[in-house]
């Protein structure tokens, strides 16, 4: 049996910038994007603290430590400049695998989107 389990985490990122004249996707600093095992074309899920939205698009390579997070196109619809987004990306393992696999969750500073140290 295969079972989806949560594989990587950016827990409450803030938006920097929302681009609606952008193919779509979202746009995540290279530096939060190696802490959580995350890669670039990879579908992730995008919870918006302020606003309850939630959806899901891919991820394009930003500009190491930047703190860029920035959704284009349509997602760019679904948030405002400031807004605290959590990132998550999901696996499918058997079953046995993901009773002992741990997720990479990351927990940036809410100000400049930086690594925590």
């Amino acid at each position: 049996m295969q079972i989806e389990v949560l594989k990587s985490k950016i827990h409450r990122v803030k938006v920097t910038e929302a681009n609606l004249d952008y193919i779509g996707s979202i746009t995540i600093d290279e530096d939060l994007m190696d802490a959580a095992n995350i890669i670039a074309g990879e579908r992730v899920y995008i919870v918006d603290n302020n606003n309850g939205e939630r959806f899901d698009t891919y991820v394009i390579k930003g500009v190491r430590g930047s703190g860029t997070i920035c959704l284009n196109g349509a997602a760019a619809r679904k948030v405002h400049r400031g807004d605290i987004v959590i990132i998550m990306s999901y696996a499918m393992m058997p079953f046995d695998e993901a009773r002992n696999f741990t997720p990479s969750v990351v927990f940036p500073d809410t100000e400049t989107n930086k690594l925590v140290k």
